[in-house]
């Protein structure tokens, strides 16, 4: 073989390996798995009401997933999910829906890298979800008695082994919190309806996770719950990335794609 011949090879040989070097360089974000999704449900609901958006992800190639929500405070709650997300290696985008997002508010770990609410309480330091339902500064909820209904209920963490849980009354299920769902999905979800601790909507937030996280907040236009003009206020303090769907309070449900599409954006922004 002649010299010409193998000085040829080398250099076509060197060439090769410089150009995979720099493609590998020059798309990292190819090589980088998508972060994991951490959906957190809210009041009124379970892990269940997540199953579109979940699926949705998927088929996108995320990873998801969705744990319990205790529904007993935003400081136990929290404590909750950051066991969860403790477990999980590499960032995550954590997502909650309704009284879900205070719980993820107060959910402080390094690995989370985006903050999503959905139609969610998103409180100061401080601030009782309630104070988000202000019907003077924020007209229009529906969710209030005989709609809204409390019962004493066993709980293993309450002083006594009792606790006073708010539920929404079965005639009014499908009405106030999922107007824009089938019948047969509205007594769905009412079956897995889970209640919540009246004292989840009176406890002061602790320090507040959105501070010092990007965030992405989608409104329910056509909420009946947490007014429309309460989630706009709480995603301008938030100063997240807000955008709206034509959609009741459970638009994890009647549109999961759109949520799915929030998340996504979300994801891409870490």
């Amino acid at each position: 073989m002649s010299a010409i011949v193998r000085l040829t090879r080398a250099a076509v040989v060197a060439l090769t390996f410089v150009a995979a070097v720099a493609a590998a360089f020059a798309s990292p974000a190819a090589a980088r798995p998508l972060p994991t999704v951490v959906l957190v449900h809210g009041a009124f609901a379970d892990t269940t009401s997540w199953d579109g958006v979940a699926a949705n992800l998927r088929g996108r190639g995320y990873p998801v997933v969705v744990p319990e929500n205790p529904l007993r405070g935003p400081a136990y709650d929290a404590a909750a999910i950051e066991k969860t997300v403790a477990g999980i290696r590499g960032p995550v985008v954590l997502v909650g829906h309704s009284y879900g997002g205070a719980v993820i508010s107060n959910v402080h770990n390094p690995n989370v890298r985006s903050l999503v609410y959905v139609a969610a309480f998103a409180p100061a330091q401080g601030e009782p979800v309630q104070l988000a339902l202000d019907p003077v500064r924020f007209p229009g909820s529906q969710l209030v008695p005989p709609a809204l209904q409390v019962k004493v209920v066993d709980d293993a963490h309450a002083i006594g082994g009792k606790n006073i849980d708010a539920y929404i009354a079965a005639d009014a299920f499908h009405r106030v919190f999922a107007p824009d769902v089938s019948d047969a999905t509205a007594a769905t979800m009412l079956a897995h309806q889970r209640s919540i601790a009246v004292w989840a909507n009176l406890e002061p937030s602790g320090p507040v996770s959105w501070s010092n996280t990007p965030s992405w907040y989608l409104v329910s236009a056509n909420d009946t719950v947490i007014p429309p003009a309460s989630q706009r206020f709480m995603a301008g303090r938030i100063h997240a990335h807000t955008t709206e769907v034509a959609a009741s309070h459970v638009s994890l449900v009647s549109q999961p794609a759109a949520v799915a599409d929030v998340i996504a954006a979300a994801a891409a922004g870490i």
